[in-house]
């Protein structure tokens, strides 16, 4: 069994935040780094971002990432615009989706095939990561 990166880490305002990094390839093996943190705020916000080689993630926003396990289905809404550092970056390497609406909804470490739509048809992720995912999603949230 493989384990995903946690990262405990300070923000400027030395308060401590968790993230989950871990670096997967697509079925046409492309390499990407995927990323979950919580945006910071009275109701936190889950944030998954997608990283990969500056210029392969070319795309119109905003694209929902499409997420598939078994006979379940979400559209995670393309929050990239309102990252100021993303929004203004010419090297397209990185975009974020509002996580969130996953999290609450999952019960399980069941394993996730991702869609992004002209980027990459299927990126799977392992039950590993999203077990990781939950277990900071968890603690952050209280339960």
């Amino acid at each position: 069994m493989g384990h995903a990166k946690l990262i405990m880490s300070d923000d400027e305002n030395n308060a401590s935040f968790s993230r989950s990094l871990e670096s997967l390839r697509d079925l046409d093996d492309q390499t990407w780094q995927v990323v979950v943190y919580a945006q910071p705020s009275s109701e936190p916000q889950w944030i998954l971002r997608i990283v990969g080689y500056p210029g392969t993630l070319r795309m119109d926003h905003p694209t929902q990432l499409e997420v598939h396990a078994g006979l379940r289905e979400w559209l995670l809404k393309d929050i990239t615009l309102s990252n100021p550092k993303l929004a203004n970056d010419p090297r397209e390497a990185a975009a974020e989706f509002e996580l969130t609406p996953l999290l609450e909804d999952l019960k399980n470490n069941r394993p996730l095939r991702f869609i992004l739509p002209n980027v990459f048809n299927d990126l799977p992720i392992p039950p590993y990561v999203v077990a990781e995912w939950r277990l900071i999603f968890s603690s952050d949230v209280g339960g």
